[in-house]
């Protein structure tokens, strides 16, 4: 090959690799400052924000607030700053107005315990507040914190009349139940990273006020104990309602909207699907049926359904005179032949 073209080539491929270089340095230092942007961080105070959305009434708790990094041109008075703040003052604080995920919480934003209108702002619209008293037998052995959720039962005994054995039994007669306080304190003790459990005699729970009027007629019936709900309960049957069509979303509901809908639904107190065990139910030796013939599931008001007691009223005075017995041994069927009516077995012949 001849001396001149070699060395031209030669030239052109030193050229060639020089400019590839140029090339990557420009686009690497082109890339550099995006993403330097891209991971830098707020450079100012940490300040409590909402962790998740809290509507108005939420009693504050370890897991729903948290510092958080914040720009400092930013940050404004009525923040909590940390350092400044102490987080553990404002637990069993009551949301007041509505924060949104991430939403710093501001200082008018919470009602303290004994500030006026505490207890208020913890209700939900049209809800009312009444108290109970428990011990550490039914109170879950102090396993019960404000902003649970709890079912109620109730434990009666319904004596004899004819000196026959009482009838026992316990049934749940509310469900999904708020509790918001624990004696009179909303707050929730941590030391040194856990919560203090500790005994207490009375719980203030959230309800309608219809349920307020049950609560107070239970109270002079027997027994009542609470039963602590697991938080995964409400989400279920939530979707079971929503999937029924008992729990509707508004229409044309904005997101905001429908989170604050089904929050105040997974809140709210359920007064029906009550159900219950009877001393029978747990030993041989109790029975499972009214002890008095009058006591018919009607008159009881308790939802046996067809596991009611064959117990029937008296029956009126036949045609020929004879008065039927009280208490029927099986069922009975009416047959009529001609101006005749008589009351026969069921399966008879």
């Amino acid at each position: 090959m001849d001396k001149k073209k070699l060395l031209l080539l030669i030239g052109a491929l030193i050229v060639a690799v020089g400019t590839a270089f140029a090339a990557r340095s420009l686009l690497a230092g082109a890339g550099a400052p995006k993403a330097e942007a891209a991971q830098e961080v707020p450079k100012g105070p940490k300040v409590l924000v909402a962790q998740r959305g809290l509507p108005v009434g939420t009693i504050i708790t370890a897991d729903s607030i948290a510092f958080q990094l914040w720009p400092k041109e930013m940050v404004q008075d009525a923040y909590f700053i940390d350092g400044e703040a102490d987080m553990n003052k404002l637990l069993g604080t009551v949301v007041r107005y509505p924060i949104t995920a991430g939403q710093p919480v501001t200082q008018g934003a919470l009602v303290a315990p004994g500030d006026r209108g505490f207890l208020a702002a913890a209700l939900g619209p049209g809800m009312r507040a009444v108290t109970i008293p428990v011990s550490a037998k039914t109170g879950v052995g102090g396993f019960v914190f404000p902003g649970d959720h709890v079912d109620l039962m109730l434990t009666q005994t319904v004596a004899a009349k004819d000196g026959g054995n009482p009838l026992k039994a316990t049934e749940t007669i509310l469900r999904n139940v708020r509790v918001l306080a624990t004696d009179q304190s909303t707050e929730t003790t941590i030391e040194e990273g856990k919560t203090v459990v500790r005994a207490f005699r009375t719980v203030t729970l959230e309800v309608t006020p219809k349920i307020a009027e049950k609560i107070a007629v239970a109270q002079t019936i027997g027994t009542l104990s609470l039963s602590l709900r697991s938080l995964a309960d409400n989400q279920t049957e939530l979707d079971q309602a929503i999937a029924s069509g008992t729990v509707k979303l508004p229409a044309g509901a904005t997101k905001e909207q429908e989170e604050k809908f089904l929050s105040q639904a997974m809140n709210r107190p359920i007064d029906g699907g009550v159900t219950f065990v009877t001393g029978g139910d747990v030993s041989r030796f109790q029975r499972r049926t009214p002890p008095n013939p009058e006591l018919t599931t009607k008159s009881m008001g308790s939802p046996y359904g067809n596991s009611a007691p064959s117990y029937q009223p008296a029956a009126p005075a036949r045609a020929n005179g004879n008065q039927a017995p009280n208490i029927r041994s099986a069922p009975v069927v009416r047959v009529t032949r001609g101006k005749n009516t008589t009351e026969e077995p069921a399966g008879g012949r």
